[in-house]
């Protein structure tokens, strides 16, 4: 095999640092073609027009818009560009670039791209460096990463916006051992800031440098063909200023050497814990998460900490998969350590019903119930209380949200010719608070009931559909009622090349009995395709409002035109 030249690798390389790539195959070079490239260009006129209101748009705008995607032995640089009456716009990629090449089990990522270890280790933060995955075969899997998760920014007196940073450093490493059921995972992380990647921090700027160390464990194991428990466990040692003195701590990571103990060091845990039972059609699992109050790891950009999760939930069908159900509930808190002065506790429920009767009719139904607790510990009412029943639970505080649904629709029978249906969706929502066993006036209800009914003519491509939809909004001294119908026709034309749409609504609002609001709407559109490559579009709307101010009324109406086309290319190749 003739090996590459010097130059040709220093081409490779130089292209890689200024093209972003997706995952690239390169046993295919040599396979693909050589070059190749799609896109398209779009032109849109909009023209407005208002009476009874002042406008607050321009009466006719325009925007222009193209996309480029070039390729070269499959890999991709897109650009776009824009240019309207508004302003103009042009990107590319090449801010941000990476390159993953692939070889056999080997896959490489050059450039700005994220690894995502585990929920509590790192999970999706950007860095600029390398990192590879190895899949050899086997059960055997790892993966590892160097690269730079923060630019260092000077501090700037001038630019508010821009916040100084120190440069941060992150490395990893994930070693997998078996297969989606049954394995065992340890993962590694650390990160630490350059106390000298920036100079003269002021005393007004917070900011410290910081040093990051985290270990998990990870299995997973199917116990009697019918039971999987999976669980993880992480440990996080976090310096909030690596300037502070050092220290001796006998906590296992601050002892491994990697990480340097400080007065401002700080070890939290997190686990999380699952069993499942799976058998035919019948599935029931119980789940348990507990992270430690100001868990977090510089891996990630934002961790949800000092909260403690359980939740059972399961699923099955019936009737031969008609009829299927899941339902689950759980328990959620926080206050851990028992530092705040406020402990909230969190009670989930919930259940979702589809039936299927047959291929003419189907209907599900869902219901959720959500009720927070929370418990307010006043130093001052502890003080002050006569006796040690007073102010008992006054200051418990309550919260209860209900939300069901439920949608049904119905097919008449009617060959492929012709196709009718009927559907029906009803939603319900109930919020409540209550203080001291009290209820408070702060709760609402809310209902929307829409029904439909739509035919289709095949033979002639006509499409009808009317609806009628209610909303109803009840509150304390609230009683607001919104409904009205609507009907939709559309047909197409030469042989589907052309369709036509035609639909207009009305709607009135009303509250506590009195109407405040009509709105009634017509739009007429087109859509013109040829040759799937150039496509017209028109389109008029004209919406005529009908308000009250201090017993007057007055109407408002406005007029929306738009003018398009778009030429689009796709698969041209050299």
């Amino acid at each position: 095999m003739r090996r590459p030249s010097r130059s040709g690798l220093s081409l490779v390389f130089a292209l890689s640092a200024i093209i972003p790539l997706a995952a690239q195959n390169l046993e295919s070079i040599g396979k693909e073609k050589p070059f190749s490239f799609a896109g398209g260009v779009s032109f849109n006129q909009i023209f407005y027009s208002s009476s009874g209101i002042a406008s607050g748009r321009d009466p006719y705008s325009y925007y222009a818009s193209a996309n480029l995607n070039l390729s070269l032995y499959g890999w991709t640089v897109p650009l776009t560009f824009s240019l309207s009456n508004q302003n103009t716009s042009f990107s590319q990629p090449f801010n941000q670039y990476s390159v993953h090449p692939t070889y056999k089990w080997i896959t490489a990522h050059v450039g700005y791209t994220s690894m995502s270890f585990s929920p509590y280790t790192v999970n999706g933060h950007v860095f600029l460096g390398g990192a590879i995955d190895l899949a050899p075969g086997g059960i055997w899997k790892f993966s590892t990463f160097y690269g730079r998760f923060m630019k260092a920014v000077e501090p700037d007196s001038l630019q508010s916006s821009s916040m100084p940073a120190f440069q941060r450093i992150g490395y990893g490493l994930k070693v997998t051992c078996g297969g989606s059921r049954n394995f065992i995972d340890m993962i590694v992380f650390h990160a630490e800031d350059d106390l000298h990647s920036i100079r003269n921090i002021p005393d007004s700027v917070d900011i410290t440098p910081q040093q990051n160390l985290v270990l998990s464990f990870g299995i997973g194991k199917t116990l009697f063909k019918s039971f999987l428990l999976k669980a993880e466990f992480a440990t996080s040692a976090m310096s909030k200023d690596t300037r502070a003195n050092e220290t001796v701590n006998d906590h296992p990571l601050a002892e491994c050497g990697i990480f340097q103990p400080r007065v401002s060091s700080s070890y939290y845990n997190a686990f999380k814990t699952s069993f499942d039972y799976q058998r035919g059609e019948w599935r029931l699992g119980l789940a348990y998460e507990r992270i430690d109050p100001g868990y977090r790891t510089l891996g990630a950009y934002y961790f949800n900490n000092d909260l403690e999760n359980i939740t059972l939930n399961g699923s099955t069908g019936m009737l031969q998969g008609k009829l299927n159900m899941a339902a689950s509930a759980g328990i959620q808190g926080d206050n851990l350590d028992k530092t705040k002065i406020s402990t909230m506790r969190r009670i989930v429920g919930s259940i979702n019903i589809t039936y299927t009767a047959s291929q003419h009719f189907n209907t599900s139904a869902s219901y959720s119930s959500f009720q927070t607790y929370t418990n307010i510990r006043s130093q001052f009412e502890t003080i002050n209380q006569l006796t040690p029943y007073d102010n008992l639970d006054t200051l418990n505080f309550t919260q209860i949200s209900r939300n069901a649904s439920m949608s049904a629709m119905y097919s008449l029978p009617g060959g492929e010719n012709k196709k009718q249906n009927f559907n029906l969706q009803l939603t319900w929502q109930d919020a409540a608070d209550t203080q001291g066993q009290v209820k408070q006036h702060s709760g609402t209800r809310f209902y929307n009931i829409n029904t439909g009914y739509s035919i289709t003519l095949v033979p002639q491509n006509i499409s009808v559909a009317i609806n009628f939809n209610t909303s109803i909004n009840e509150g304390y001294h609230i009683n607001n009622r919104t409904m009205g119908p609507g009907v939709t026709i559309s047909r197409s034309f030469f042989k589907r090349k052309f369709r036509t749409t035609l639909s207009s609504s009305y709607n009135t609002a009303r509250s506590n009995g009195v109407r405040i609001n009509t709105a009634i709407n017509g739009r007429l559109s087109g859509a013109l395709s040829l040759h799937d490559k150039h496509n017209i579009n028109l389109s008029a709307i004209a919406v005529n409002r009908g308000r009250t101010r201090e017993g007057v009324p007055y109407y408002v109406t406005e007029f929306t035109g738009t003018m398009g086309y778009s030429y689009t290319v796709v698969g041209r190749r050299k």
